[in-house]
């Protein structure tokens, strides 16, 4: 399958494109809110700016792809592999990226707030000028991550791996 023919099955009302093959696939701007992409090869893809708010991208692979700006809100994104993954302003506000892999990935001035991201590896990622209020960061890998003036109210760091992290200039509570 390509982007073209996901789109028109889209807009034809099909939401399930399980295991679907899009590697380098060009979907920037596709509106795809509420598609199911459970295990799909979204490696490289370009989905800069898309709507997947809602969407159920459990386990696929994102390895390389370009989220920046991208509307993520509320998606399933639950062992999915990100590493690597350009995430630049996107908004991911109440998304699942439990076990999620986003190591190196680039979330910078993200919308990471009430995220689940419970055991998620962001080792090496770059999260500055991030907005993870709320978010749950239980027993995430954060080693050698950069929090560089990231918002972390009222987040739930409880055992996560915070070693060689920068957290310079990083709000962890209102007062």
């Amino acid at each position: 399958m390509n982007a073209e023919e996901l789109l028109k099955q889209y807009a034809n009302g099909t939401r399930d494109f399980s295991g679907s093959s899009l590697s380098e696939a060009n979907l920037a701007n596709a509106n795809l809110s509420h598609a199911v992409l459970v295990g799909a090869l979204l490696d490289g893809a370009n989905l800069s700016r898309a709507n997947l708010s809602y969407s159920n991208l459990q386990g696929a692979d994102l390895n390389g792809a370009d989220l920046s700006s991208a509307n993520l809100s509320g998606a399933n994104l639950e062992g999915a592999i990100l590493d690597g993954a350009i995430l630049e302003g996107a908004m991911l506000d109440s998304a699942n990226l439990n076990q999620a892999e986003l190591t190196v990935a680039k979330l910078v001035e993200a919308d990471l707030t009430h995220a689940e991201l419970q055991r998620a590896n962001l080792s090496g990622a770059n999260l500055d000028k991030a907005d993870l209020s709320g978010a749950d960061l239980n027993t995430a890998d954060l080693q050698q991550a950069n929090l560089k003036d990231a918002e972390l109210q009222d987040a739930n760091l409880s055992g996560a791996n915070l070693e060689k992290t920068n957290l310079e200039g990083t709000v962890l509570d209102e007062s």
